[in-house]
């Protein structure tokens, strides 16, 4: 199984997902500049990760979304490769187009750093299979622009068709109908401001994120 990692001038998370990465599948993800125009042939997997891109300017995401290498993303996830964007990811991904809607300024202006409950609310995607619906997990988050925002028409869609992955279970940052993940109309890319890589492992003391990346490799290998 082939994965990578996109680095932008900014990028913090890089390599905390990065190791998420060899935990699941075994091997190290290849790390991607985001002036390179090609990823690794056959790419299985790519990670958008957390940080500030370009230190925010504009709006997060923004400068981020128009690098090269994200057409070579968007063109990876068009034939069914998986996209997984965390935090900073979740906002290069809306601003490129890949995911409806935008993450605006949290409500009351305060950068929100603390452990949030969640709740599954689609088991069925290729990122979220290791978990119930209905369950409540706890991821942290770190972020000041996670505010998900989309008018009716797309938020109703969004629930209608099973593509909001995972919910705040508390108030956190005052995102439209709580919404903490979104998933594409493929199921093969997933947003999300929580932070799945920081709770992989008891030292980080709590698991809750390992079954998402384990049960996206065997999503991934079974269908290899």
């Amino acid at each position: 199984m082939k994965s990578a990692v996109i680095v932008f001038p900014g990028s913090n998370c890089d390599r905390d997902l990065a190791v998420a990465f060899e935990a699941a599948t075994g091997a190290k993800p290849t790390m991607v500049w985001h002036r390179d125009t090609e990823l690794p042939g056959d790419i299985d997997l790519i990670g958008v990760p957390g940080g500030f891109s370009y230190g925010d300017y504009l709006r997060s995401g923004a400068m981020a979304a128009r690098s090269p290498v994200m057409q070579a993303v968007a063109k990876a996830a068009e034939r069914g490769a998986c996209v997984l964007g965390i935090c900073n990811g979740f906002q290069v991904l809306t601003e490129s187009g890949l995911l409806p809607g935008a993450l605006l300024r949290n409500a009351g202006g305060h950068f929100v750093c603390r452990d949030v409950a969640l709740t599954v609310e689609n088991a069925q995607s290729a990122f979220t299979s290791r978990y119930t619906v209905g369950e409540t997990i706890r991821y942290p988050v770190a972020h000041h622009d996670g505010n998900y925002f989309a008018d009716d028409a797309t938020l109703d869609r969004l629930e209608g068709e099973g593509r909001v992955a995972l919910r705040y279970a508390e108030s956190v940052n005052g995102s439209a109908r709580n919404i903490a993940g979104i998933l594409n109309e493929g199921g093969n890319v997933l947003g999300m401001m929580p932070h799945p890589e920081r709770v992989i492992e008891p030292a980080h003391g709590a698991t809750d994120g390992q079954r998402l990346f384990q049960g996206l490799v065997e999503g991934l290998m079974a269908r290899a």
